[in-house]
């Protein structure tokens, strides 16, 4: 094999499968990228038998093979190399690559292209296509809701699925860790009703949420009860999905919450910010304290002290005082993209409904904490 490509191009797509082959591995192989030049274009794949990433780019192929090499010192070799640099890869073997670019030589040591494991796709019935900045918008959204727990492993990812909303079809994507919840909707795109609910891993996730940054165009999304592929723009992501049953989120969202407080919500992510200075680092409790028109925000710490803040907001229940994780407030007003933030509430010890005042088709629930 021996081909030459512009640092530029190579970089980027190294950068895009190297970040899924895993730091430690015990399995050598899932180490390298698979490298694949035929005709003028070449392929680079990277797996970690849980994902596959497969890019293809255009190049000045002299002679056309295949060989793995290690995907991160690849990867570093290239970053390394000034910028406008054409680099050449060359292999007489399949056991070494010789990687040349102006005066730069490097040999690394291959293994056998053999060795690669390939992911079966299976049988993907179901297809769809999103626009780039949807898919941005149903991730953002829930994402940071993900639960990191892996004892619950079928909530360490996003669930999405086809549902009805007011007799419409939408496309909705949920995400809990037990504490929080956020639920995101949108028109569900045409192929995409009657999928089956699927979880996207968390890893997954955050590799599609790469590349669409990076690669222009609308991504198809094909699937079925155990893959996914996402394709943008000759990228192509395969993952396995959850195994698992979501939990029926329904049932977490209150219905008889009758209390509404509505206020500017980058004032107030502002002032929890501040007060939450004080608390301490272990909870980062903020307590809320209601009352007509007026809310007061407070923290205390044994060691730090108290902090309080008052804000003008628009309400008439009756007096209430609740308590929340700071963090978790903090990262479900970062979603609020108006000015509004409307809070749902009913007692200290009931969950909350938050959502953007302007954008109905989001909303959060945050479960309260003792203060």
């Amino acid at each position: 094999m021996k081909l030459t490509l512009e640092r530029a191009a190579l970089l980027k797509s190294l950068g895009h499968v190297q970040s899924v082959v895993e730091r430690r591995n015990t399995i050598p192989i899932l180490a390298n990228v698979l490298i694949r030049a035929t005709g003028q274009e070449v392929s680079f794949v990277a797996t970690d038998m849980e994902i596959e990433i497969n890019e293809t780019v255009s190049g000045q192929i002299s002679k056309t093979g295949a060989l793995t090499a290690p995907a991160h010192t690849l990867y570093e070799i290239v970053r390394k190399l000034p910028e406008g640099a054409k680099v050449e890869l060359n292999a007489a073997s399949s056991n070494q690559l010789t990687l040349s670019s102006g005066r730069s030589h490097f040999k690394l040591g291959c293994l056998p292209v053999d060795d690669f494991p390939k992911m079966p796709e299976g049988d993907l019935k179901h297809s769809f296509t999103l626009t780039a900045s949807d898919l941005r918008m149903l991730i953002d959204r829930t994402r940071f809701a993900i639960s990191t727990e892996e004892t619950r492993y079928y909530l360490n990812g996003i669930y999405l699925h086809t549902t009805k909303t007011k007799n419409v079809d939408v496309l909705r994507a949920v995400a809990t860790d037990g504490h929080r919840l956020a639920r995101v909707e949108m028109a569900a795109p045409r192929g995409a009703k009657g999928i089956p609910g699927v979880i996207l891993p968390r890893k997954t996730v955050g590799e599609v949420r790469k590349l669409i940054d990076e690669v222009p165009g609308d991504v198809e999304i094909a699937l079925s009860e155990s893959k996914v592929r996402f394709s943008c723009g000759g990228v192509v992501i395969t993952s396995k999905l959850i195994d698992g049953t979501f939990p029926d989120y329904e049932r977490v969202i209150p219905s008889g919450n009758d209390k509404t407080m509505e206020v500017d919500a980058h004032v107030f992510a502002a002032a929890a910010d501040r007060v939450a200075t004080i608390s301490s680092e272990k909870s980062r409790a903020v307590k809320l304290s209601l009352t007509p028109g007026h809310l007061i925000l407070s923290a205390n710490s044994p060691e730090a002290g108290s902090a309080t803040e008052e804000l003008e907001v628009k309400y008439d229940g009756s007096l209430l005082d609740i308590g929340f994780n700071a963090r978790y407030l903090l990262d479900i007003m970062q979603q609020v993209e108006g000015e509004g933030a409307r809070f749902t509430l009913a007692d200290a010890s009931a969950p909350a409904i938050i959502q953007d005042v302007a954008d109905a088709s989001a909303l959060y629930v945050l479960m309260p904490m003792r203060v």
